[in-house]
């Protein structure tokens, strides 16, 4: 048996594909090595050089400076993420099974609202957190993004419900199931790649938003993304700090890819092809 031989244009892509990946990790490469090295070390001459020895100091000082601000940020994303997850399947499985006049008006200004950009609803959301004392706090957050990450949600559980047959709602309905009934048995059992696909999103989201946390929230409050730029200001860095501060706010999104990336895709293609 011969081996089979590997054409030219193949090994090219190849090529290309390792150089383009390697070009595009260039800056995790610089983030890394710069978060183990000593403040000393860290200059122009020496920028693309291993850290020597590794220092750890950096790491140290990020996790004593980030800790309020990671439970700050677990306090946010956890319920914010849950609660859009959860109002969002129950929006889905009311606009794709259960026609009522307007539906089809209603859908669509809810996608609008993905489209708004977050600086020009500032001071109105300001205005009426204030309103409803929630402003400064992690609860007023949480509803922010709780409320502008339902049209997302809702898109996607609405396009995977529209693919169960809904035959079966209307035989849990003759079997006399209502509303909450149906969804519980029925939808609800059936929406795991669903779910995957709306927390990852929602969890990477919420983690990285810097905007709303840093105009909503008061200083105590603050989610570990405003304390992550706090650490780069002012005019002498010591770079290993925000760079091992970096590799720290990223752990939790790396975290959720890794566990559920490989459901991810699986989820988002649920329901978009017929037959």
């Amino acid at each position: 048996m011969t081996r089979q031989q590997v054409s030219p244009r193949r090994v090219l892509i190849y090529v290309a594909l390792i150089l383009l990946a390697a070009l595009y990790l260039l800056p995790v490469y610089m983030v890394l090595i710069t978060a183990f090295k000593d403040p000393a070390q860290i200059n122009l001459s020496t920028v693309w050089a291993l850290p020597q020895p590794v220092d750890f100091q950096g790491f140290i000082e990020a996790i004593n400076a980030f800790m309020p601000n990671l439970r700050n940020s677990a306090l946010l994303v956890i319920p914010a993420t849950l609660l859009s997850a959860i109002m969002g399947s129950m929006n889905g499985y009311v606009l794709s099974k259960w026609k009522f006049r307007g539906a089809n008006v209603i859908f669509p200004l809810m996608l609008f609202g993905m489209f708004i950009p977050y600086q020009s609803i500032l001071i109105p959301l300001f205005q009426f957190l204030r309103s409803i004392g929630l402003f400064g706090g992690i609860p007023g957050l949480i509803l922010v993004h709780v409320v502008y990450g339902l049209p997302i949600t809702t898109l996607i559980f609405r396009n995977y419900y529209a693919e169960v047959p809904t035959e079966m709602v209307e035989a849990a309905a003759i079997d006399g199931a209502g509303f909450f009934g149906i969804y519980r048995h029925i939808m609800f059992p059936i929406s795991l790649p669903g779910f995957v696909v709306v927390i990852i999103w929602q969890f990477t989201q919420i983690w990285n938003e810097f905007l709303f946390a840093v105009t909503l929230t008061s200083t105590d409050a603050h989610p570990i993304t405003v304390k992550l730029s706090e650490l780069a200001g002012g005019e002498a860095v010591q770079w290993n700090l925000p760079m091992a501060g970096a590799l720290l706010a990223a752990l939790p999104t790396l975290a959720v890819y890794i566990f559920l990336g490989r459901y991810f895709i699986r989820g988002l293609l649920a329901g978009s092809v017929k037959g």
